[in-house]
């Protein structure tokens, strides 16, 4: 439970860093659609650790094709 706490915890800072980066060209919400279908994509997968920082990765790739 901890490890889940941590990673949701994580994932908030991802959203957030990518709003503040991404402030001029994407709106709040693409953000977090971005993040969150990014972090949906390893639902179920077994190693967590990594699992922020590839939500990052792609969902900044996401976002620098939206106007980024």
């Amino acid at each position: 439970m901890a490890d889940q706490a941590r990673e949701d915890d994580a994932i908030r800072h991802v959203a957030k860093r990518l709003k503040d980066a991404f402030s001029a060209s994407c709106s709040p919400a693409e953000v977090e659609e971005a993040v969150a279908k990014e972090h949906a994509y390893f639902a179920g997968r077994p190693v967590r650790e990594f699992v922020p920082v590839l939500v990052e990765r792609r969902a900044r790739a996401i976002l620098n094709g939206l106007g980024g």
